[in-house]
Order: C-alpha cells, then structure tokens, then sequence
C-alpha cells in the first residue's frame, strides 16, 4: 500500500500526458492557424474545418489499398476508441473544477451537457482562474463558445462576474486573432450580451435601504461613481471584442 502523503505517480503521470497533449494540441492548431490564413481560404468554415482537422496525418504512396496500414492516420480517434483499462470514467458532475487548460478542455467537451452548466463553470471559475488557466492561448472555438452560452444566460447579479471573465479572456495571448475567427452566429452572441450588460447597468444598484442629509448623499454619489465606472469598462471592453 501507499504511504500516507506519497504523491500518486500514476495520478501524476496522467497529469503530465494531459498537460503533454494540451501543448502538441496548441502547436498544431497555431500552425494550421497561420497555414490557413497564408492560403487566404475563402469562408470561415473552411478555415474552421483545417484548423479541426490538424491532427489528422496524410497517407502516404506506399498506404495503398488492400495492403496493411501501419500510419495512424487518426491518433484522436485511435486513443477514444482504444482507453487503458486503468482509465477512470469521467464523471458526469465534476467532482473539482479545472486548474490547468488540459482539465479545462476534458470538462468542458465531455462532462458538461447543457449550457446552463457550462455558464455555472465559468461563473465559478472567475475571471483570474479564466486567465490563468489560459494565459498562454485561448484553444480555437473556446471564445466564441463562450459568448454564446454567456449571452444565452446572463441575468443580472451575475453582471459584475461576467464584466470580469470577459476583461480577463481579452488579456490573453492572441485574443486578437480568436476574435478575427468568431463566426457570424458567435459575433451575434457577443453583441447579444453586451447589449444586455448595458440594459443592466446600473440596475438595482439604486435600491436599498433610504436615509436622510449627507448619509443619503454620498451613497447616491457613489453608486454613480461606481456606475460611470462599470459603463466605462463595458465600452473599453466592447471595443476589444469590436462589437459596434
């Protein structure tokens, strides 16, 4: 048996090869990026399908026919279909949240189901673990989806939480570039959730207990101060995510 405090080599090694994999995958749709816009494909589809498809290994002369393959030409495939029979299930609820991009992209595709769950990550992650945990590049695809399942269930106590995911996600690295690629159904959505944020700005931040003379006053200022201030980071934001 394992001594108490032992580190778990085996937990360890499918951290590592998790870890491994998440880099070689960042690699990869980077250069197919770049490969992609030198070819000046003609529809964001096309650039969409390649950049998908960058695992994928070409066959070669001598892959002909009726002979014995021996290029695997799907690794992705070949692993999903093939688990070590020490591989746990993965849960349907998550038993932790995500700490690197490898967790990330495990729990996002495959344990979370509905957008609703997927808005309660990200909700709880925060923006500082958002971008930490994506501080290198955010994956392809990722900040679309994204805006989309942020602006399908924004409500108004979440707006303070959400103003930060999204200056958090503009801070990271290509950020430029991952809103070059938003479909026109994803720049829809960001434009959707930043015209509620700022239907919502400022609501509810009125209410509350009323009192009387200088107390009454300086709340009122401040409340608007804080207001200006959010408005103000709404329209800084809105221009990083060029939405008009």
């Amino acid at each position: 048996t394992m001594a108490a405090g032992a580190p778990d080599l085996a937990a360890l090694a499918r951290e590592l090869q998790a870890a491994v994999a998440a880099d070689e995958r960042q690699e990869r749709e980077n250069a197919a990026k770049l490969w992609a816009l030198r070819q000046r494909v003609p529809s964001y589809q096309d650039f969409r399908n390649i950049v998908l498809a960058s695992h994928l290994k070409p066959l070669e002369k001598k892959d002909k026919m009726g002979e014995r393959r021996n290029v695997l030409w799907n690794p992705c495939a070949a692993r999903g279909k093939a688990p070590q029979a020490s591989d746990v299930e993965i849960p349907q609820e998550l038993d932790q949240l995500p700490r690197t991009s490898a967790e990330f992209y495990r729990d996002w595709r495959r344990c979370l189901k509905s957008g609703k769950d997927k808005y309660q990550l990200l909700l709880e992650l925060g923006g500082e673990a958002l971008g930490r945990i994506f501080q290198a590049d955010l994956g392809f695809g990722l900040l679309g989806e994204f805006l989309t399942v942020l602006a399908e269930n924004v409500c108004c106590e979440d707006r303070d939480a959400i103003l930060q995911i999204l200056q958090s996600l503009s801070g990271t690295k290509r950020f430029g570039l991952n809103v070059d690629l938003l479909s026109e159904s994803e720049q829809e959505s960001s434009r959707r959730l930043f015209r509620k944020l700022q239907r919502q700005s400022g609501d509810g931040r009125t209410a509350g207990p009323t009192s009387c003379g200088a107390e009454s006053e300086t709340h009122l200022t401040n409340t608007s101060l804080q207001q200006e201030t959010e408005e103000r980071m709404v329209i800084e934001l809105m221009k990083s995510y060029r939405v008009n």
